[in-house]
């Protein structure tokens, strides 16, 4: 590869880079308002929901719970002692809060090996597939938000030994997601998004 090609793309990769908006938006309560926003997220959204029959409500609803909307979102870090800072609780990373394996899953499966979790149609892309997953393997409706975060948040193994029973707290979790998700999906409707 020629300098001047190498040149090009890496300044095209730091050029890139300072368009990431790395706040969540404003208003995170309506749906409708966030898509104003963000244009990027109403694209990615209705790109998902034709490929893989993902509701854009759900999506939403889901980010919203994983990430706040934010593209470089981690999970707390584990500090040992009390004070010294000891890795993170998980691998989850970015809009989706995929684990590395899982990611690395999706990658090989869609052929997509350049796809990255901060990037907005990469990480819906991503939810569509493994929402896909649940569907084929689990018998989860797409619409069903509340037992697909439970399956996305457990893993569809998780899902299936039924680890969610043992925590009352992720249950009130998901039933806050699929409160969420019902009302994106009235407000998505009232501004034509649905």
């Amino acid at each position: 590869m020629s300098s001047y090609l190498k040149i090009f793309f890496l300044c095209f990769a730091i050029g890139s880079c300072s368009f990431i908006n790395f706040e969540a938006p404003q208003n995170m309560e309506n749906a409708c308002s966030i898509l104003q926003q963000r244009p990027s997220f109403d694209r990615a959204f209705q790109k998902t929901k034709r490929k893989w029959g993902s509701p854009i409500h759900v999506q939403m609803a889901i980010l919203h719970q994983e990430s706040k909307f934010i593209p470089n979102a981690k999970t707390p870090r584990k500090y040992f002692l009390g004070i010294i800072p000891w890795g993170r609780q998980s691998s989850a990373y970015g809009y989706a809060q995929a684990l590395d394996g899982t990611w690395d899953d999706y990658k090989k499966s869609s052929g997509r090996r350049f796809a990255s979790r901060s990037n907005i149609h990469d990480a819906t892309d991503f939810m569509g597939w493994y929402m896909q997953e649940s569907r084929r393997r689990l018998g989860i409706k797409m619409s069903d938000t509340k037992n697909q975060y439970l399956a996305y948040h457990e893993g569809h193994g998780g899902f299936e030994r039924r680890s969610f029973r043992k925590k009352s707290w992720l249950l009130n979790v998901s039933d806050k997601v699929a409160r969420r998700s019902n009302t994106y999906k009235k407000q998505l409707k009232r501004c034509g998004r649905a």
